[in-house]
């Protein structure tokens, strides 16, 4: 019998994961006009510090996911200003760039630390009761964090001058320098935004579930169906769509097959290619973030 409690519950924490990952993948469009295909290994980066941190060394699990950020944060800017910029006006060549440097972290970790499925302990054990229902703390952990991070996010682009200046470069970049925003900065900022966001959404997936050296794989395929769904550069449709395809594949996995996984958000991009190429908040319809 299928249990509506619980495909709400999933769906709400497995919605919060995707939202995560894909923000991060949209704001680096949003703001440079590029697709960063090194983003799934960034998940992966953070899931196996946080593995090293509070798994290898049996440290707390909050101090895994603290560092787990901070390392993310440091790669990916470092991966901008090494990598990214000196090509960036190449979209091709941006492309290439990070889609070896994912291959590059990812198997790295496959070759030198391990290709069994690792796990980390949760950063939120043991379980309440709501309603009849147990549920996992540490689900609740992964909403409310997912919740909290977004409107933080929210925050920053609407009340701060950092934010406003991501804002007018994701319109204009001719505009932005025209008003003395300083381009090269507020790119480095936010590489090092997106990365942080995607260690953070890597520790909560190998905690909600487990993690592997490939991880990132399936999440930049989910990335790119989120933000297509949602609207290039939309933050606001990122977050719409991956809350859609998330609780869509939940419901879909739970009362038709468990196989499906992953089957859900290919069919629903080809329909939204189909139906709405330009998204639900895309630039031709919406300019805000």
């Amino acid at each position: 019998m299928v249990n509506i409690t619980n495909i709400l519950i999933s769906g709400i924490a497995i919605s919060s994961l995707y939202a995560l990952v894909a923000i991060g993948f949209t704001l680096i469009f949003g703001v440079g006009g590029v697709f960063n295909l090194a983003h799934g290994a960034l998940l992966a980066l953070g899931g196996f510090t946080s593995y090293f941190i509070s798994f290898r060394y049996g440290l707390s699990p909050i101090l895994g996911l603290v560092g787990a950020v901070v390392v993310t944060g440091l790669v990916g800017g470092v991966l901008y200003l090494q990598v990214i910029e000196p090509v960036e006006d190449n979209t091709v060549a941006v492309l290439i760039l990070t889609l070896l440097a994912g291959f590059l972290i990812q198997f790295g970790f496959g070759i030198f630390v391990t290709k069994q499925t690792i796990s980390i302990p949760q950063i939120a054990p043991g379980s309440v009761s709501i309603a009849g229902t147990s549920i996992q703390n540490n689900t609740i952990f992964v909403f409310v964090s997912a919740v909290v991070l977004m409107a933080g996010l929210f925050v920053l682009v609407e009340r701060t001058d950092i934010g406003k200046a991501i804002i007018a470069m994701s319109m204009s970049e001719k505009g932005a320098s025209l008003v003395g925003i300083d381009q090269r900065r507020m790119k480095l900022y936010t590489w090092v935004l997106a990365a942080m966001f995607a260690g953070f959404a890597g520790v909560l997936l190998t905690s909600y579930q487990t993690g592997q050296w490939n991880m990132g794989l399936q999440p930049l395929l989910l990335s790119f169906t989120i933000v297509i769904l949602g609207g290039l550069g939309s933050i606001k449709g990122s977050i719409i769509a991956a809350y859609l395809i998330g609780f869509v594949e939940t419901i879909t996995t739970s009362v038709v097959s468990s196989q499906l996984t992953g089957v859900v958000p290919l069919s629903l991009l080809i329909v939204i290619l189909l139906v709405r190429p330009q998204g639900l908040f895309g630039r031709g319809v919406d300019t805000d973030v």
